[in-house]
């Protein structure tokens, strides 16, 4: 713990809307921001993961095509979701996550490069991969590394913004700007909890794709179910492990907090656990009975009530890592009704409009019409 004085002092200006609308509202925007960067991450490397095993499997190049077009829209989804959470990180957390992405600096600059590049070769990928299909998958494979960096920069200013007592150190350490925050004992679970979970999801993303085709080619969309359903089972269970892993690296205090002290953090990991648990139940059975609807509307729905819980428990995770610091009652506020409303008005209508444009560019007009 550091002196509090040493923390930069809050903006001065009030909050626009009232503290637990903003903390609600960075909660929501988060959960849809991951989800789509789940689907656009786990796709693209399960794209690639079928497109190595075509000697193996029929269809793995026409699914590697067939993803590969879906990889960019997903790509702008995630990038306008992610703006959202970030605005409210800064609104109500600015001076730690200003902090932390100062003492990163370079690396942190770099997030802008390395987005440009990788949704570039998306693109590229996209463009080509049915027509002229040599060198895609380097290119394919190139963007996924970079979106993983991504990931791992994020994740660096993330941990540092919420353990100020690391500023100091890291500061007088050298001015050359490219540190990261590597000695945080939490920084490989989280971001493996991250990553671990895109596979996940991409796999489910697989699952719709099959829904979408099941009467069209029937012989294809099993193929397909098959992988993505297997994907999916595999890594959630994969996430028990590194979910364990990343809870004991948590201080005892805080790891106290989802083992009894806090029982609504108590309450959310139960669940999250057992959600999970029956989404590998229900997708096993789906596989076996071939009922691609149960997998891609059961289990992607349960999904995503999971990463729902486990983005209110990642932020009630940070404000008992920021306890000794951020003081929310000590927020001025002064409600600006009418931006908030408008606000609030066009962002629900702007995601219905969003997902409707999915269902109908990513997935046909026969999405519904599998058993």
């Amino acid at each position: 713990m550091i002196d509090p004085g040493m923390i930069p002092t809050p903006d001065p200006n009030p909050l626009p809307a009232p503290y637990w609308v903003l903390k609600l509202l960075l909660v929501v925007t988060f959960f849809l921001h991951i989800l789509a960067m789940n689907f656009m991450l786990g796709g693209a490397a399960l794209a690639l993961a079928a497109r190595w095993r075509r000697k193996t499997n029929a269809f793995g190049n026409r699914i590697f095509v067939d993803v590969a077009k879906k990889v960019p829209v997903l790509m702008a989804a995630t990038i306008t979701l992610g703006i959202a959470p970030l605005l409210f990180l800064q609104v109500i957390y600015g001076q730690y996550f200003y902090t932390s992405s100062i003492l990163l600096a370079w690396p942190w600059f770099l997030v802008i490069v390395l987005l440009i590049a990788a949704y570039y070769g998306f693109y590229f990928v996209a463009n080509r991969g049915e027509k002229r299909p040599r060198g895609t998958g380097t290119v394919m494979l190139s963007s996924v590394a970079l979106v993983l960096l991504i990931g791992f920069i994020y994740t660096n200013n993330i941990t540092l913004s919420q353990t100020p007592e690391r500023w100091a150190a890291m500061y007088f350490s050298g001015a050359s700007g490219w540190r990261l925050n590597l000695g945080e004992p939490t920084l490989a679970p989280r971001y493996l909890h991250f990553m671990t979970a895109a596979i996940a999801v991409g796999g489910l993303l697989l699952t719709m794709i099959a829904w979408a085709n099941w009467k069209r080619d029937a012989e294809y969309a099993k193929a397909i179910f098959q992988f993505g359903g297997k994907a999916f089972m595999y890594a959630t269970m994969a996430q028990f492990v590194v979910g364990m892993w990343f809870l004991v690296s948590l201080p005892r205090d805080l790891r106290m907090l989802f083992m009894g002290d806090n029982p609504a953090a108590t309450g959310m990991m139960m669940f999250g656990i057992a959600g999970a648990a029956v989404s590998i139940f229900l997708m096993s059975g789906a596989l076996r009975k071939e009922s691609v609807k149960t997998a891609a509307l059961g289990v992607t729905g349960l999904t995503a009530l999971v990463i729902l819980t486990m983005s209110e428990m990642r932020d009630i995770l940070r404000d008992a890592y920021l306890k000794p610091y951020f003081h929310p009652h000590e927020f001025a506020v002064k409600t600006q009704w009418s931006p908030l409303l408008l606000f609030l008005g066009l962002f629900v209508a702007g995601i219905a409009l969003w997902a409707a444009m999915m269902l109908r560019y990513g997935f046909g007009k026969k999405a519904g019409t599998a058993k």
